[in-house]
Parts: C-alpha cells; sequence; structure tokens
C-alpha cells in the first residue's frame, strides 16, 4: 500500500446517513494513520449515497457499491476478500472510535503478539452505560458471555483467513467471533473505554429478545449444539445481558 496501512477497517452500511458522517470521521481523526477503510454500501438510499461520495475521493478510503441489498455478514465477508493487510478491524456505521483507539490496541497487539483483541466500551443514544467484559475469553466463555463488541475487536488476517461472517439477517458476527476463538482460543480485553457503541430503536439489534432467536438458531445450525448447550448459552448470555445494560435490555 502506497500509504503503507496495516489496518484493514472494515464497514458495512446501509442507510446510515443520519450517523455515518461522525462515524468516518472518527476513523479520519485517528492518531494511528497507517489504516485503510474499506466501506460495502448495501445498497442504500441516495440521502446516504450522497453523503458517501464526499469521502470517495480521499485515498485511505476504498468504496464498493452493491446493487442488491446484501445484509452486513455478506459485507463484511465482501470487503475482507478486497485486502491483505496484516489486521483487520471492524466499526459499524453508527458507532464511533475515540483518538487513540487504534494506536493503542495495535500496540498492545505487538506487544503481546495477540490474534484476537477487544476493548471496553461505552454506550450512548438510548442507553448510556461503561461496559466492562472480561479480561479474556475463549469460546466456552464467550457463548456464555458475548461481550465482545464488534466495533471494539481487531484481529490478525491470519488467524481470520477461510473465516467468514453468516448471512443471517441478524448476530451474524457471533458466529464469527465463535469461529476464530474456535481456532487461536483466547481473544484478549484492553482494558480501556476506546469505543462508543449506539443503541437505537431502529437498529436490526436492537431487540434482545431477536438476538436470543437468532442465536439459538445459529448455536443449533453452525456451533452444532444440544438442546441443553443451547439453553445454558442462552440463559447466561441473557443474565450477562442484564449485567451490561439493566432489566431494559429485554
Amino acid at each position: 500500500m502506497k500509504n503503507n496501512a496495516n489496518v484493514a477497517i472494515i464497514l458495512p452500511n446501509y442507510n446510515s446517513h443520519l450517523y455515518l458522517n461522525e462515524t468516518i470521521k472518527s476513523i479520519i481523526n485517528q492518531s494511528y494513520t497507517k489504516w485503510r477503510l474499506i466501506i460495502v454500501d448495501d445498497c442504500s438510499n441516495k440521502k446516504t449515497k450522497d453523503l458517501l461520495k464526499k469521502f470517495d475521493k480521499k485515498k485511505k478510503i476504498k468504496i464498493y457499491w452493491l446493487q442488491k441489498n446484501r445484509g452486513a455478514g455478506y459485507c463484511r465477508n465482501f470487503a475482507i476478500k478486497k485486502t491483505n493487510l496484516k489486521y483487520l478491524a471492524f466499526i459499524d456505521s453508527d458507532d464511533i472510535w475515540k483518538k487513540h483507539k487504534l494506536k493503542n490496541q495495535i500496540n498492545y497487539m505487538e506487544k503481546n503478539n495477540f490474534d484476537f483483541t477487544y476493548t471496553y466500551y461505552e454506550t450512548f443514544g438510548n442507553r448510556k452505560k461503561f461496559v466492562t467484559p472480561p479480561k479474556k475469553l475463549n469460546f466456552i466463555d464467550f457463548v456464555k458471555n458475548t461481550s465482545i463488541g464488534t466495533s471494539t475487536m481487531i484481529v490478525k488476517t491470519k488467524a481470520a483467513k477461510q473465516i467468514s461472517f453468516t448471512n443471517t439477517k441478524i448476530c451474524e458476527d457471533y458466529y464469527y467471533k465463535c469461529k476464530i476463538l474456535k481456532k487461536v482460543k483466547y481473544a484478549y480485553c484492553l482494558d480501556q473505554f476506546l469505543t462508543k457503541y449506539r443503541i437505537r430503536n431502529d437498529s436490526l439489534q436492537g431487540s434482545s429478545l431477536k438476538n436470543i432467536y437468532w442465536i439459538w438458531k445459529i448455536n443449533k445450525k453452525y456451533n452444532n449444539m444440544s438442546l441443553l448447550q443451547n439453553l445454558i448459552s442462552l440463559i447466561f448470555i441473557s443474565i450477562n445481558s442484564i449485567r451490561k445494560y439493566g432489566f431494559k435490555s429485554f
């Protein structure tokens, strides 16, 4: 890469014109500069496309325009195939990174030779909380406590090779994390609040009951869990969700 990038930032986008400008600017303003942003627009409306076109000429930003709506999982898989940089970072189109997010997290990974990391995060919008996930999680832990925020995670590309997001309507990132954890054993948490995760009513992820339903299906179809294993997973996920966000999350 001409800009000496070593982090590919994956951003799937669909009709996010109300939030997208703030999200992209939080990336552009990073103190760590060796990044390339890959945006996959999932056949958005005109307002969103017009906003995106303002960033289309920037050297470190590449935008792909899908002609048909495919979902976030497809968009992320599409973007991953377009890069061979050392690290993959993920951000949703309505979340925000703090200025030193990439710098601190990449340094943490380089210092410890970690394949998969995540961070503390704070929620804003319809719910304001400071979320402090466990210091490390393996697959067995994660299917009981899904505290790895997608917009907080960075993985080494070599660890994510041949691993794809599901094309389910929501929770496509849940199984992606499951598969990587089976491969690398542990993900490690940098205990700094470096990401702001927006909670809004119109989000596909907004309903916890829908999340539970899709996690159940993914556990059954992709994780090959028995009925008992699936029930235990969902009970613990529900308990931990209440601990993180309170009873209003249900």
